[in-house]
């Protein structure tokens, strides 16, 4: 009888936590543990000698293709460093209560495991957008945003290339979500970042025609700065967005990235 008793009760605190192994990702640069958290698939690629409070990074967007080689650059140094990386995938959201919530969830999986509460975000592309969208809501759960060519504004590249995605993550229709971007905009709400000094760094090219460095970086810059913050911009000269050593072998991201968590 308590040997059932035993075995209802692990099964009862297995499935409250709704974690269990998963095969997701399936490019992912090194080698990495899968499960699952809240039905949504994750990867985490532990340090093999972790730095002291277990940091990590968390790198958006996690996707079926997504990280993949060209990532081992930066993930291959950060775990020599003793920086975990992981991520999940809720495919293609862009930021709204919701599914930033459901970020949470990833995140609070994570601090149960003895990883730090306080994570860098490496956000590349779309993943800017659903790391800033996360990070505004929880600005006092992370220690520094670092960016590859990130959106930064929903009213850029999302609303203009991805409005669809943009409407059916928000569940709103298109004219209930113009007149409330300012409300879930990560430029116009950087109060919590400041607040808390949380320095971000973008690299980010010139000729970028899909994510505009003007419409998304330079505008966060400006803001940020204007309030008190700390941005850091290396701009590629005459680079546009795309897999190149410039954006996924730059040295100052690294750097910037290990400088928040040593």
């Amino acid at each position: 009888m308590k040997l059932h008793l035993l075995r209802a009760l692990a099964f009862g605190a297995l499935a409250r936590l709704l974690v269990t192994p998963v095969q997701s990702a399936e490019n992912l640069p090194l080698p990495a543990e899968r499960f699952d958290v809240n039905g949504s698939p994750a990867f985490l690629m532990a340090a093999p000698n972790p730095g002291v409070g277990k940091p990590w990074v968390w790198y958006a967007p996690t996707l079926n293709n997504l990280p993949k080689q060209e990532h081992a650059w930066y993930f291959q140094r950060l775990l020599d460093q003793g920086i975990s990386v992981a991520g999940i995938n809720l495919g293609e959201v862009r930021g709204s209560p919701a599914s930033t919530e459901k970020f949470t969830g990833f995140y609070d999986e994570m601090v149960r495991r003895g990883y730090s509460p306080k994570p860098v975000l490496l956000g590349q592309s779309r993943g800017g957008l659903m790391m800033l969208t996360w990070a505004m809501r929880h600005p006092d759960k992370m220690t520094a945003f670092a960016g590859i060519y990130p959106v930064c504004n929903l009213s850029s590249w999302p609303m203009k290339n991805s409005k669809g995605l943009v409407l059916k993550d928000y569940g709103m229709s298109e004219a209930e979500m113009t007149g409330s971007l300012t409300k879930f905009n990560p430029i116009d709400n950087l109060q919590g970042l400041l607040a808390n000094k949380i320095p971000l760094f973008l690299v980010h090219g010139n000729a970028d025609t899909l994510v505009p460095y003007e419409e998304n970086g330079a505008l966060l810059k400006e803001r940020y700065e204007a309030g008190g913050g700390t941005v850091s911009v290396k701009i590629i000269d005459g680079e546009g967005h795309k897999v190149s050593p410039s954006f996924f072998e730059c040295q100052e991201l690294l750097d910037f990235i290990e400088k928040q968590l040593k």
